[in-house]
């Protein structure tokens, strides 16, 4: 399989980050639980699990710090220019405004409010 199934985003303060994704992708995270670590905080995406696509959280932990340079996560959108202009309002920053990829659609790339950077991506 290549499918994703789960991602973690890395971050320094809960829920600054929370804010922020719930405010550029206009989405509800949920408070999850570490079965195994009491001391993890985690914010889930909502995920059936029986969908396409990947599920996901926000996770702080002391030993993972967010930052450039690692795993690029990308959400799908039906046009990345919407939530790319809540990035800034939301504590982020634009690091490549909307632009054409050929014939596989549009991406944007955003810094968010912990440093991490992320993608989004649509096919118009």
């Amino acid at each position: 399989m290549r499918k994703v199934g789960w991602f973690d985003i890395y971050v320094e303060d809960i829920e600054r980050a929370q804010a922020f994704y719930e405010a550029v992708l206009q989405t509800e995270l949920a408070v999850m639980d570490d079965p195994t670590d009491s001391t993890v905080q985690m914010r889930a995406f909502g995920d059936d699990f029986t969908s396409h696509g990947a599920g996901g959280a926000l996770v702080k932990l002391d030993f993972a710090k967010p930052g450039p340079g690692g795993s690029m996560v990308y959400f799908s959108c039906q046009d990345c220019a919407v939530e790319e202009a809540r990035v800034v309002d939301a504590g982020g920053q634009v690091v490549r405004p909307k632009s054409a990829i050929g014939e596989h659609g549009f991406v944007s790339l955003f810094m968010d409010s912990e440093g991490n950077m992320v993608g989004l991506h649509s096919i118009v």
